[in-house]
This record gives structure tokens, C-alpha cells and sequence, in this order.
């Protein structure tokens, strides 16, 4: 059992000081800096040292991840880094890293919400606001805990860092962060589960995958007739090639699906891995009767932990140029593979301490706390993957997020201030020497 040391006020609800950050953030939000200026005092005001690192996303160097197919932020971004650093550190006292993303989706003038979406509302016990829980409510509980724990006289034995760290659209913060040389011994993503689970869910595990697209050229008949449809036959038509591609992919997918396995996803979904296409292009509007130039086609493999990018392509790429193979396809119209975008997967070992103390916190808060193994992409990868750094996220209960279309953004108040209080209790625990195992 763990020992919660900073007991939330009010039984269970936000203090007037917490709600009134909570508010001033969501209002701040329309504007980075003006919002930036605010994260920034509130970490100076639980004794962080804040340096900001600006950075350029298209410059962070990138492990097990490319982003090719994609826009990336061009202009310069900025991560506040707060540290908290004891003159002196407890022997074998563990460091820990607390990060949360402060960008929130640009709001539309049809945003279609009842009022302005950055004037916030308080509505059956929850906080309606635009990004309120993406992720404002996750940089809220990064320096609401630690005053919490301040207002108890609780010092850190080991250095303890939070990180305002721009995440959307490519912006790449975390990975700027741990790039520029931040380290711990772990790490915790403050983020609201966007599967609605709140303290139910953990982020342990984030499965991978790999974005591209398959262009194939065509031989039109030799004709100058307008319509291809008597000279068909003498022409190499595109979909002909792809329908082969098409195959060789099902067989590779096929023969994933029974080779390989995780046991969260097999238990999740029943299957570790899919290759899914999404997308076909061929022919042109009015050419109804051509042959077409060419096709194309836009698909996704994911991926499981301990599988690289470099072996995900090789899999693709065999199986694409095998089926060309197979087919007798002429070398003037060899497909053209093109790699959109990738990334690998990561998990947290579920019997290690971090996982294990947060797992005993949360149902100590009274949660049921399982891994969602399905939120591909998450930025808990960041910092398994830069630093070998143990990571798992939380949050409270949420919904509407606007980055899937919702309306009325909001976050569940009495759950956020039990998170404040798991987190709270999490640093306490984890950032003090691990009593020594038993004989």
C-alpha cells in the first residue's frame, strides 16, 4: 500500500487557488505566449528554476521515427523546462520527470460551441473549455501537485523536472527536451485518457507503425484515339499491377496476424498487428474511357515492441516488389514505394517499480487501473525510446476533446483534484530511496 502524503482539500475538490490556475490557463490558451508566461510563474511558484529551449522541430534528431510524408512545424518552438534540484541528495533517492504538452487545436471562428470556447464554465461538476483536457489539465496537475506537496513542507530528496512540452502537429518538444541531455530515472506524460477511462487507464504501452504508399505506372495502348476502350489489351493497365500488390499485402498481413503476437493486444483485440490500406487513387475525372497513367495506393502497418522500422520496410518492400515479380511487370513501370511516416512501438515493463507504484497509488485513489495498449503513437515512446526511461501517463476523466471533433471540451473536477493528489503522492514515493529488498 502506498501513503498518500498530500491530502487534496475540501474533500476531494479542487482548492480556490488550483480551480483559479485551471481557469486562467484555459483563458491564456489563445495566445502562447501569454500562456507560456503563466505555465512559467506557476512553476517558479512551487520552487522550479525554468529555462525555456527553443528549438527547431525539423532539427530534433529523431530515434526509430521519420515523419517525410508529413508537414512538420516549420517556426521555432519552446519548451519550459522546470527544475527542482536539492542542495543536497538522499543516497539512492531516484529523480523524476513530469511532462504535459501546452498546445491546444487553433480555434475556428464556426467552432460551433454555445459561447466562447476560451471563457470557461463550470457545468455539473465539470470544467468546459477549449483544450481544457488537451492538455491544459495535464500542465494543471504538473505544478499543482508539487504545491501540494510544499504546502505539506515536503522537499525532494532527488532532482525533480517538469516540462511544458509542445507536442501537436509534429512539434516534437519532449524529444527536443531529452535530445538537449534531460534525463531521469523515470518519467510520468500527465495527459487525460482520450478513451474517456480516466484513472482506469494507464499509458504503459504504445504500439508502433509505419505510413507509405505504393505508385505504379501504366502503359497506355498506342493510339491517338481519344477512347482506350478497343485498344485495352495492348495496354499495361495500372490496376492490373496493383490488384497484385494489393494481394501480396493481404498474404503479408495474413501472415503477420498469425506470427506475431503481444499478449496485451492479443487480449485487447484479439490480433497484435493489421496492415490496413486506406486509400486508392487511379484515372482522372472525365477520362472515363483511358487507360489510366498510373495508381496509386496509401497504407498502414502497425507495429510491436522490439520491432524496427528498418525490418518493417524490408517486410513492405519484399512483398511489393515480389508481387511485380510474379506479374512479369515491365522495368519502365516499377513501383515507386514512398515511406510517409514511422514509428516504433514502446512499453513499460509492468512488473517494474514505476509501474508498479503508480498501478498501487491509483487503486489505493480507488481506480481500477489496466493498460491501453491501442493509443498508438503516444509520447510515452519518447522517452523509453531516447533514454531507456521507464514511462507511463494518467489523467483524469475527460470528453468532447476537440481534437476528435468534440464539442464542449471539459474535464471532471473532483478527478482531477484526486490526480493531483495520486500524482502528488507518486513523487513523494518514487523520488525517495526504494526501501531495500527483503531477504
Amino acid at each position: 500500500m502506498t501513503t498518500s502524503l498530500a491530502a487534496p482539500p475540501g474533500h476531494g475538490d479542487l482548492s480556490p487557488e488550483e480551480l483559479d490556475l485551471l481557469m486562467r490557463l484555459v483563458v491564456a490558451a489563445k495566445d502562447e505566449t501569454t500562456f507560456a508566461g503563466l505555465v512559467a510563474e506557476a512553476m517558479e511558484a512551487v520552487g522550479c528554476e525554468v529555462e525555456p529551449l527553443a528549438y527547431d522541430p525539423r532539427a530534433v534528431p529523431l530515434i526509430e521515427e521519420f515523419a517525410s510524408g508529413v508537414d512538420v512545424v516549420s517556426s521555432e518552438q519552446t519548451c519550459l523546462i522546470g527544475r527542482i534540484v536539492p542542495s543536497t541528495s538522499t543516497a539512492d533517492a531516484r529523480s523524476l520527470l513530469l511532462f504535459a504538452h501546452p498546445d491546444v487545436e487553433p480555434c475556428p471562428v464556426d467552432h460551433g460551441w454555445p459561447g466562447d470556447p476560451h471563457t470557461p464554465r463550470i457545468e455539473n461538476g465539470r470544467l468546459i473549455g477549449w483544450g481544457v483536457a488537451d492538455d491544459i489539465a495535464g500542465i494543471m496537475i504538473m505544478v499543482a501537485s508539487l504545491a501540494r506537496l510544499r504546502a505539506r513542507g515536503w522537499t525532494p530528496p532527488a532532482p525533480v523536472t517538469l516540462v511544458s512540452a509542445p507536442s501537436k502537429r509534429h512539434r516534437r518538444g519532449i524529444a527536443a527536451a531529452l535530445a538537449s541531455g534531460l534525463t531521469a530515472d523515470a518519467a510520468i506524460y500527465l495527459h487525460p485518457a482520450e478513451s474517456g477511462a480516466g484513472l482506469d487507464e494507464i499509458k504503459a504501452f504504445a504500439p508502433g507503425q509505419i505510413e507509405f504508399a505504393v505508385r505504379i505506372e501504366g502503359v497506355p495502348p498506342q493510339t491517338d484515339e481519344p477512347s482506350h476502350a478497343a485498344f485495352a489489351h495492348l495496354a499495361r493497365h495500372p490496376l492490373d499491377a496493383m490488384r497484385a500488390v494489393l494481394d501480396a499485402l493481404a498474404a503479408l498481413d495474413r501472415m503477420r496476424g498469425e506470427s506475431v503476437r503481444h499478449p496485451l493486444l492479443q487480449e485487447a483485440v484479439g490480433r497484435s498487428t493489421n496492415l490496413l490500406v486506406t486509400r486508392i487513387e487511379a484515372g482522372e475525372t472525365g477520362a472515363s474511357a483511358r487507360v489510366p497513367a498510373s495508381c496509386r495506393i496509401q497504407a498502414v502497418m502497425s507495429l510491436v515492441p522490439d520491432e524496427t522500422l528498418a525490418d518493417a520496410k524490408a517486410l513492405v518492400d519484399n512483398a511489393v516488389s515480389g508481387a511485380l515479380r510474379e506479374l512479369e511487370w515491365p522495368s519502365a513501370g516499377k513501383p515507386v514505394l514512398e515511406w510517409l511516416s514511422g514509428v516504433s512501438a514502446a512499453e513499460t515493463d509492468v512488473e517494474g517499480p514505476l509501474y508498479r507504484l503508480v498501478r498501487a497509488t491509483l487503486q489505493d485513489a480507488g481506480a481500477n487501473p489496466r493498460v491501453n495498449p491501442l493509443h498508438t503513437s503516444s509520447d510515452i515512446r519518447n522517452p523509453l525510446v531516447q533514454r531507456s526511461m521507464p514511462t507511463v501517463g494518467y489523467g483524469p476523466a475527460c470528453g468532447d476533446l476537440t481534437m476528435a471533433k468534440g464539442i464542449g471540451e471539459w474535464v471532471d473536477l473532483r478527478d482531477l483534484s484526486r490526480t493531483i493528489d495520486v500524482t502528488a503522492t507518486i513523487i513523494h514515493s518514487w523520488c525517495k530511496a526504494p526501501a531495500p529488498a527483503a531477504r
